[in-house]
């Protein structure tokens, strides 16, 4: 029996039990989806992370207070060790930097009216808008004067502007907001600018948040608890140029510190901060987004493995109905390799098809994902040709046992079923 003859005997047999054959199919169709889906999915979100950081600009750092592991442990309270001194000192000591802003965060209601959105309340000083691209669509940003003064007013995100004020951003229906008065922890802001879409940066909406005065947000929001001056969340530091980057990071830990006393010894440093570049941030995020990827599709991977066993299923109860057919072509001439053959063509077909129709649903999804959110949702190619290697190469593997067992068949024990 050559090998045409066999892929025309197993699809009439497949096209004549259309629901088994079915049925048997769905388990590759669904691993090969899903393997498919989350792939593309994790790369997309590992696309969407790396797309955030780079709009941060390549010359960025970030001084952040508390070690890696510090900040793991203590994630409902982190630590605070930078205070605004830190940030002064950076940008008055540190040559190879250009610009320093340092902010303060913490989520508080916004209040308009009846309205009230739980947004990040951002005390901020004019550098900020500089540091991290944040460019004002309507009004005006922080000034210097506003956190001389403590001024209380607040630059407002699009998204929050068109909550509380029921606007339109894209219409241009928010340009009354400025002069409104928003009531946060009961104290009144004056409205004085809206800023340009920013987006979503590591799941939180940056277009939600409110930006105030640094000394305001110190004094009058959060309070001063530390006996060596205002404590801050995060200090964003601009290079002067991408080259200067690591030279930055080396003079910005070297000067924190021999301002925080740090003793280093053979063992290392017992740094109380730390200081991120954009590549080092974006390569924990890549690490961390890549383990999702592997994981989502390893468990995407055991619908493949469960396919396969109900493939091998359903072929040995197949070779048990067909007890008498399988004898009768061995007494008409055939040999066990070609019964097992048969067999074996049957069980690949049935999970190549599976696996075809399985890439082209999960491809549908991806393509869904990438149009219905913001994550850069791709095709991998290499995803789609591993999907269906090992799909065929599951039902080959299924599919020796029922069809070796078909081969060694007696004949003459076969044909009592006829």
């Amino acid at each position: 029996m050559d090998i045409l003859e066999g892929i025309q005997m197993a699809t009439k047999t497949l096209v004549a039990n259309k629901l088994r054959s079915t049925l048997t199919m769905l388990g590759i169709i669904i691993g090969n989806a899903s393997v498919i889906a989350m792939i593309g999915i994790g790369q997309g979100a590992q696309r969407l992370a790396s797309e955030q950081f780079e709009s941060l600009g390549t010359n960025v750092l970030f001084v952040i207070p508390g070690t890696r592991s510090a900040r793991g442990t203590t994630t409902l309270n982190p630590p605070r060790t930078l205070v605004l001194s830190d940030a002064e000192a950076i940008a008055n000591q540190v040559p190879t930097v250009e610009k320093v802003a340092p902010q303060i965060s913490a989520r508080q209601l916004v209040r308009y009216g009846n309205r009230n959105q739980d947004s990040l309340i951002i005390g901020v000083t004019p550098n900020y808008s500089v540091v991290r691209s944040f460019d004002t669509a309507v009004g005006r940003y922080i000034n210097d004067l506003d956190v001389k003064r403590t001024d209380r007013v607040a630059a407002l995100g699009p998204d929050l502007a068109e909550k509380l004020f029921d606007c339109s951003f894209e219409q241009d229906q928010c340009k009354g907001v400025l002069g409104q008065q928003v009531r946060i922890r009961n104290l009144s802001f004056l409205v004085i600018g809206i800023m340009e879409p920013k987006g979503a940066f590591l799941g939180t909406n940056q277009d939600e948040s409110v930006f105030i005065p640094l000394s305001t947000m110190a004094n009058r929001i959060v309070g001063r608890t530390s006996p060596f001056g205002t404590q801050l969340s995060f200090i964003s530091a601009a290079a002067v140029d991408d080259k200067s980057v690591q030279a930055a990071q080396f003079q910005i830990t070297n000067l924190l510190r021999q301002r925080h006393k740090i003793v280093c010894d053979q063992s290392g440093c017992k740094d109380d901060f730390s200081v991120e570049s954009q590549k080092d941030a974006l390569e924990i995020v890549n690490t961390i987004t890549g383990g999702l990827t592997i994981m989502l599709g390893a468990i995407a991977g055991i619908s493949l493995f469960v396919g396969g066993i109900g493939i091998m299923n359903i072929m040995l109860v197949s070779v048990t109905e067909r007890t008498g057919e399988i004898g009768l072509r061995k007494a008409l001439g055939a040999t066990q390799h070609d019964v097992l053959a048969q067999f074996i063509i049957e069980a690949v077909i049935l999970s190549s098809a599976g696996g075809i129709l399985g890439t082209l649903i999960g491809v549908s999804g991806i393509t869904l994902v990438a149009v219905l959110s913001p994550l850069k949702a791709g095709i991998s190619p290499i995803a789609i040709l591993a999907a269906v290697s090992i799909s065929g190469g599951i039902g080959l593997f299924f599919g020796v046992i029922p069809a070796r067992r078909a081969a060694l068949l007696d004949p003459i024990v076969a044909l009592r079923n006829v």
